[in-house]
């Protein structure tokens, strides 16, 4: 066993007066988030003064006894608190270059509260915030410790949400003595150098024409209108279906990956650059990262190795039999027939045997490599008799007694 991590996201279900209560709390968070970023923008141009959050929360104090803003009383006190700590947050990404620099908030966006009490019936499985009451949620409440910090969000198209994060234990899957390589693209969403390809499910795409159509519509809207704002979350409502579609295609195929396989190698794409050509509708729409960053945690939780490929590697214009590569290979060509040794290859099982290959040559090299073997197989039997521990097998390292024999013996 051992212990991660782990974030839960489930969806929330106000009644009407949490609703009420909820949108003039974000609307008093979204006030001071605005008129703190205000404060601090024109205190660095005019006096080249560097506020803090610290700073901002004295001026929080005095506003609440000021006549006219009775109203920050009425939201739970640490919720502007961790506004200001997640401004000063933003600004810490901004200097470190992560990220941009801190825009203002609009009413139609999305909004959120983080909270630092989840209640006393956390242990009981409900969940109660304070100054909001029990909360009904979707599905029940792990069996986790009651959080430090529980963020309650409203995305756009006016969905609540809670989320959270817990230290819980998990074991490693059972290893399989298998090893894959996988190819990513647009036709395919995988290609695996087994042999086997998975669709892509293209979700964005099948959605086009109507999202097209909600999208004109809403554009016809007056601004400010009642029937702007219920266009704006039809649309909002579809995005979000078509997110919720590719996520589950997307974890359905990184979870059969990690279960089934013990190395995997990918290739270390440039998604970024990528985005910004000819294609670049089709591969947000595939998520290329997403895929990535699944299988990056998901390895991470259960034991499974994951190597990415350097991205300068020729997989697809090198021939897997004879290692013969090709000078071009155009995209447009999906078989190709070695001219050295004959061998048809397609394309794109052809790139994820490479890569399969090319990562074994990689990892082989590597002297910081953790690979896991079975209690019967970290001394091959027939040639040493000794056994090990499972505990020592699962940590990746023979057992000394093995090692002297392979060393001596």
């Amino acid at each position: 066993m051992r212990t991660i991590t782990r974030s839960y996201r489930m969806r929330a279900y106000p009644n009407g007066a949490q609703r009420r209560l909820l949108e003039r709390w974000f609307g008093a968070s979204r006030w001071l988030w605005n008129t703190t970023l205000a404060i601090r923008s024109e205190a660095y141009h005019l006096y080249e003064l560097n506020l803090t959050g610290v700073d901002l929360s004295r001026w929080l104090t005095q506003w609440k006894r000021t006549a006219g803003h009775e109203w920050l009383t009425a939201v739970p006190a640490t919720c502007l608190t961790q506004c200001l700590r997640d401004q000063d947050a933003a600004f810490r990404n901004f200097f470190a270059r992560r990220a941009r620099y801190p825009r203002f908030k609009r009413r139609s966006a999305a909004a959120s509260l983080r909270f630092q009490d989840a209640g006393t019936g956390w242990a009981r499985g409900a969940l109660s915030l304070p100054k909001l009451g029990s909360l009904k949620l979707a599905e029940s409440l792990p069996k986790v410790e009651r959080p430090d910090l529980v963020t309650l969000s409203r995305d756009a198209a006016g969905h609540y949400h809670v989320g959270f994060c817990a230290e819980v234990e998990t074991s490693l899957l059972p290893i399989t003595h298998r090893v894959v390589g996988v190819d990513v693209g647009l036709t395919h969403l995988a290609t695996l150098s087994t042999g086997e390809k998975i669709r892509n499910p293209k979700r964005y795409h099948a959605h086009l024409k109507y999202l097209r159509q909600q999208q004109r519509c809403l554009a016809r809207r007056q601004k400010g209108s009642r029937r702007r704002e219920r266009q704006r979350r039809r649309v909002a409502r579809a995005h979000a279906q078509v997110r919720q579609q590719r996520q589950y295609a997307l974890h359905a195929l990184t979870t059969r990956l990690v279960r089934e396989f013990d190395l995997i190698f990918i290739e270390d794409l440039n998604v970024k650059a990528m985005a910004r050509g000819l294609h670049a509708r089709a591969i947000h729409d595939v998520a290329f990262s997403e895929v990535r960053r699944q299988l990056t945690y998901k390895s991470h939780w259960y034991g499974k190795i994951l190597e990415p490929v350097d991205r300068w590697y020729p997989s697809s214009k090198t021939c897997s039999q004879c290692r013969h590569t090709l000078d071009v290979l155009r995209l447009d060509e999906r078989q190709w027939t070695c001219p050295k040794c004959g061998t048809g290859h397609d394309r794109d099982i052809n790139a994820a045997r490479n890569l399969l290959a090319e990562g074994l040559r990689q990892l082989a090299g590597r002297d910081d490599r953790d690979l896991r073997v079975d209690a019967g197989d970290a001394c091959p039997e027939g040639d040493l008799l000794v056994q090990v521990l499972a505990e020592e097998a699962r940590s990746g390292h023979r057992n000394r007694a093995c090692l002297e024999q392979v060393r001596f013996g």
